[in-house]
């Protein structure tokens, strides 16, 4: 069994290489679209049953489809999907 010591070092040791590879500049546009697709896969899997019933399940969320994401929460999502699909939109 290891000790503790080297866990700790091992774990420490793939963090640090995660947090080397993972470090990129975008752009404030990129990073505000990144987190309003983001955002909107959440809403697509949360109001699937009540929003979207008509679209395949395991659809892949693009910037195309945020129109459309944002539609059916503002006709079907109630107040919630109203304000969520306004985020959406800024």
């Amino acid at each position: 069994m290891e000790t503790p010591a080297t866990v700790r070092a091992y774990l420490s040791g793939i963090g640090r290489k995660g947090g080397l590879k993972s470090r990129r500049r975008l752009s404030p546009e990129d990073a505000k679209n990144m987190v309003r697709l983001r955002e909107a896969k959440r809403a697509f899997r949360r109001y699937r049953a009540q929003c979207f019933w008509y679209m395949p399940e395991d659809m892949d969320i693009t910037l195309a489809d945020l129109p459309e994401i944002a539609r059916g929460l503002r006709q079907h999502g109630g107040r919630r999907g109203f304000l969520l699909a306004s985020r959406l939109c800024r």
